[in-house]
């Protein structure tokens, strides 16, 4: 056997594994089961993620079946994402099996009232960031300012209408804050003059990114927010280095 020939048969290897590589888009898992309160967009926000997802070349489940949450089936994804999840949504196996994919590379996107949810799971709120304390009453209008450019249409900041979350505290220090909102704009805002409403940050091996925003079915047709939802995906799927 020519060393020829050994070079040849290494290269189509090499470029057989690249091909099947690039021809596998990246799979998600989104998920919205709810154990409390549940969210009227849910539906909305869902379809929206399916097209977000496509647009990155991704594939994307969803399911509101939490026998899902196993080693062998997670090993199919590489994010999950918790939409407007609330209360107690898995069990203690179901759990473990969260906490590997993640410790062991996989990533998680939060949105909304994914902070509302598995209060008794200590590493689960370390993971979103915060948990949710409460909010004021309906839609508040609010100046959104982001720390990326390429998101609002023009400069850092967004005006927004929609449930704004108070947190139980600031999780700054612990994540990097994406995006704050402005209580000086409405009423029944707690957390001062830093409110962060999304951030993102490393879970042992694995990402984690999580936005405050989406209650209003609305903002799922807004480009801002499909551009902030988008960053998400692409980081915790490990398509950009950057959230």
């Amino acid at each position: 056997m020519t060393l020829n020939f050994l070079r040849g048969a290494l290269a189509l290897l090499l470029c057989g594994a690249v091909s099947a590589a690039a021809a596998a888009p990246s799979r998600v898992l989104i998920f919205s089961k709810t154990a409390g309160f549940r969210h009227e967009s849910i539906p909305v926000a869902v379809a929206a993620l399916q097209r977000l997802a496509a647009q990155q070349m991704m594939d994307a489940d969803t399911s509101e079946d939490a026998g899902v949450f196993t080693a062998e089936r997670l090993s199919r994804y590489g994010a999950v994402v918790f939409v407007s999840t609330t209360g107690d949504v898995l069990d203690d196996a179901q759990q473990r099996a969260l906490q590997d994919f993640i410790e062991e590379g996989g990533g998680f996107v939060g949105v909304h009232a994914a902070a509302d949810t598995e209060y008794d799971w200590p590493w689960y709120g370390r993971l979103v960031g915060a948990w949710f304390r409460n909010h004021p009453p309906g839609l508040q209008t609010t100046r959104v300012r982001f720390v990326q450019d390429g998101i609002a249409a023009q400069g850092r900041e967004w005006q927004v209408t929609d449930e704004i979350y108070n947190y139980r505290d600031n999780p700054r220090g612990r994540v990097r804050v994406l995006a704050t909102v402005q209580e000086a704009d409405y009423a029944g805002g707690t957390m001062g003059a830093d409110h962060p409403i999304a951030w993102c940050h490393e879970s042992r091996r694995g990402r984690a990114w999580y936005t405050g925003l989406g209650h209003d079915a609305k903002l799922y047709a807004d480009p801002v927010f499909l551009r902030h939802l988008a960053r998400g995906l692409r980081y915790a799927t490990r398509l950009s280095e950057d959230c």
